[in-house]
């Protein structure tokens, strides 16, 4: 059967199928998932998280991140 005589849905449940068989479930997934449109607006969403903070305010947040006292397990080396 060609794909111009197959319906969409059955197209979409072939394609599922084959990308199964190939990738298995998990990679199938992550193919999948690099075709997520996502919805809303990424840019007002962020202005309203992060507002319009000065470049003061932030070199403030900034230097009270550094003086911070680290832990312990922080920069430690692996061995």
């Amino acid at each position: 059967m060609s794909a111009q005589a197959m319906t969409l849905d059955q197209i979409r449940r072939k394609g599922l199928c084959a990308l199964h068989r190939e990738l298995g479930p998990v990679g199938m997934v992550r193919f999948l998932q690099q075709f997520e449109t996502g919805s809303g607006d990424y840019t007002k969403e962020r202005h309203a998280w992060l507002g319009d903070p000065d470049v003061r305010v932030l070199a403030g947040e900034i230097r009270r991140q550094h003086k911070k006292p680290k832990s312990p397990l922080r920069g430690a080396r692996r061995g």
